[in-house]
């Protein structure tokens, strides 16, 4: 039988896992929301600190950022092809080893054509995440991200004709 502080140090650690697993999503998540309100919000380079670190890469079907730098305007840019956005994932999977984190999480994304509300034409993706986290002096961050199309239904914008889905 165990003693009282082996049982306390296994719940210690237990809850030490579930903080940080918490902590992945939640920051995963507040991610995802702002893709669809950053042409309301003022989601600027710094707020995207709060995420990601200063040297993450991005890779997504529309193209490549590297660093945090202008990854705001990058994000702007994108939505703004848009009437209006609506991101959903689930199936958020953490795995921790000590210092480092890899999520993955499926996506389920409406794009709706401009000129086409209140309901109109839109354009749908479903895929997955691939992210890598680091444990830094200001909590997790998210250092390399990655969106991966699984299929894609309805019609591209026009300027996205090169986008591979």
């Amino acid at each position: 039988m165990s003693s009282i502080d082996d049982e306390i140090a296994a719940l210690r650690a237990q809850l030490a896992e579930l903080t940080d697993r918490a902590e992945l999503r939640d920051l995963f998540d507040r991610y995802v929301v702002s893709l669809d309100l950053i042409g309301e919000r003022d989601y600027g380079d710094d707020w995207f600190r709060t995420v990601f670190t200063d040297d993450a890469r991005f890779s997504f079907p529309i193209g490549d950022h590297q660093g945090i730098e202008g990854f705001a305007a990058f994000q702007r840019e994108a939505r703004a092809r848009w009437a209006r956005t609506h991101h959903v994932t689930a199936n958020h999977v953490v795995d921790i080893a000590g210092e480092r984190a890899v999520l993955r999480a499926h996506q389920f994304a409406t794009h709706v054509h401009p000129g086409s509300e209140p309901l109109g034409s839109h354009f749908d993706v479903g895929g997955y995440y691939e992210v890598g986290a680091v444990r830094t002096s200001r909590g997790w961050r998210f250092d390399d991200v990655a969106f991966h199309v699984v299929w894609a239904a309805g019609e591209p914008l026009p300027s996205m004709a090169h986008v591979k889905y």
